[in-house]
């Protein structure tokens, strides 16, 4: 498994550089979401007129004569509709970072939907530009980046796409034998609107399956190869750690959390392990033989030895030399993941991680529940640092078992 989703107000400040941008309202509600968009222009041109794919010039030139055509701006431009029609107004909540021309912000564009242009494509566009417009996007701290086209293009977002960022894939393609796809457009609008909404979205491993070579048959049947996995949003809810009646057992949830933090050691072996307040961060804390407080941060040095109830400035000279995995749980009801209770997580400690990478975040479902959809808060005491946090993060929720949930701040919803 890996150790690894109509105007868009752009907030978060980073660098535009060259980028190309549609003007916007600077006045309307911060993002909620930053998704990163890459469009196949020639995906599904060679389905329609017989052919077997889309990948290759000589194919492409096959499929024109023929008077083929791709499929992916249609495909677009109906996932932009459902979205528009399942969110309303708060479709403004998200904003895009799309590649150049065909490949994204044309498609954007004519919807009237406002995006950053990251770069352009070469004329004709390659595989070559889908693999540098992927890792443009993944350098500007997506929450999802979003593609359009078939297994070849998946394959293309494999071998680029950053190990931690969540993928979803718009089926536009002839070949379309990977499970990173959605069911249809809109059925990827619901993924992406559930996100911003709060709703039960699993982070799920899902196989990137083409054919390869000449080997397409084999006795009657397709043969598929499997080149990788990638991490994909899937609708979720309260499917597992159940006993009866459909309700979540929860101390089944936190055995589960431990077990899982147990056996998956080499996410936290030489680091320096930060866990924080709460119930389940103390069963981990027991399980490790620490003497760990309940409602303390307590540490685990890479030596073995460890640090109860550790104030801010032990933190933060702990951390200056290792790297470090922060533990976190968030307040039932309220969804306080920093700034209450756990203020020895200052801003000058949280701005050293690599966030969301340096974090793991805990909670049964019955607990997300408990928000009613709202996102999880930040309040560190910078706001600056508070709209940089917002975005999604992973939460584990039970034994290899990830939703993904949207982070806000208290300073800017």
């Amino acid at each position: 498994m890996l150790a690894k989703l109509q105007a868009i107000l752009p907030v978060r400040e980073t660098p535009l550089g060259d980028a190309e941008q549609i003007p916007v309202d600077t006045k309307q509600t911060p993002v909620g979401l930053r998704i990163g968009l890459v469009v196949n222009p020639v995906a599904g041109i060679g389905g329609a007129v017989g052919l077997q794919g889309s990948d290759g010039v000589l194919v492409q030139e096959e499929a024109r004569r023929r008077s083929g055509s791709p499929a992916g701006q249609d495909r677009l431009q109906g996932f932009l509709a459902s979205l528009q029609g399942i969110l309303g107004s708060t479709i403004q909540d998200i904003e895009w970072l799309a590649w150049g021309g065909e490949m994204g912000f044309q498609a954007l564009a004519a919807m009237n939907v406002s995006a950053r242009q990251l770069g352009k494509p070469q004329q004709p566009s390659t595989s070559a530009d889908t693999k540098a417009a992927i890792k443009a996007l993944c350098a500007e701290s997506i929450d999802l980046l979003l593609f359009v086209g078939g297994d070849g293009t998946a394959r293309d977002v494999l071998d680029s796409v950053s190990e931690d960022v969540c993928v979803l894939g718009l089926p536009a393609g002839v070949k379309m034998h990977s499970g990173v796809f959605a069911i249809s457009p809109s059925a990827a609008a619901e993924v992406v609107a559930g996100l911003l909404q709060g709703r039960l979205v699993g982070r799920i491993s899902r196989e990137v399956r083409d054919f390869e070579g000449d080997l397409q048959a084999s006795a009657g049947r397709v043969v598929t190869w499997r080149f990788g996995e990638l991490w994909v949003p899937e609708a979720a809810g309260y499917l597992q750690q159940m006993k009866i009646g459909g309700r979540e057992d929860e101390g089944l949830v936190v055995q589960e959390i431990v077990d899982h933090f147990l056996d998956h050691d080499e996410l936290y072996e030489g680091k320096t392990l930060v866990l924080g307040p709460g119930s389940t961060c103390l069963a981990i804390k027991q399980a490790l033989g620490l003497n760990g407080t309940l409602l303390g941060v307590d540490v685990r040095l890479p030596n073995g030895q460890s640090l109860a109830n550790a104030t801010g400035d032990q933190l933060l000279n702990l951390t200056q030399d290792t790297q470090v995995l922060v533990v976190l749980s968030f307040t039932r009801h309220q969804g306080f993941l920093l700034g209450r209770g756990n203020q020895q997580l200052g801003a000058d400690l949280v701005a050293k991680l690599n966030w969301p990478r340096d974090l793991m975040v805990l909670g049964s479902r019955t607990k997300l529940g408990s928000l009613e959809h709202r996102p999880l808060l930040v309040d560190t005491g910078s706001p600056e640092l508070d709209r940089q946090l917002c975005g999604l993060v992973s939460v584990l929720t039970g034994y290899e078992d990830y939703l993904l949930y949207r982070v806000s701040s208290t300073l800017t919803d």
